[in-house]
């Protein structure tokens, strides 16, 4: 899958999130990668400083850690586009 770094391809990365049962939450900070994952409360915070292209690269690094079942969505956009996601690689 390309990965585009658009506002749209963005919301799309915030409603997978939005489908799941972690909050994102968008906060500022001094974060080395760009986020912070608090597994205990499921809470997702992406430095809101951060660039759009760090912004997408973040959210894809943490759904790839987070290893969301695509079957858990509701809808069957969601379930498609993180299935694509998931056989995305990020090369740095």
């Amino acid at each position: 899958m390309t990965i585009k770094y658009t506002k749209h391809f963005l919301d799309k990365l915030e409603n997978l999130f939005a489908g799941s049962e972690y909050v994102l939450r968008y906060e500022k900070g001094n974060f080395k990668s760009g986020y912070c994952i608090l597994k205990d409360t499921k809470i997702v915070i992406i430095n809101k400083y951060f660039p759009l292209d760090g912004k997408i690269n973040a959210l894809i690094e943490i759904l790839s850690e987070l290893q969301l079942n695509p079957q858990d969505f509701a809808n069957k956009a969601d379930q498609d586009f993180l299935e694509k996601l998931g056989q995305t690689t990020l090369k740095f």
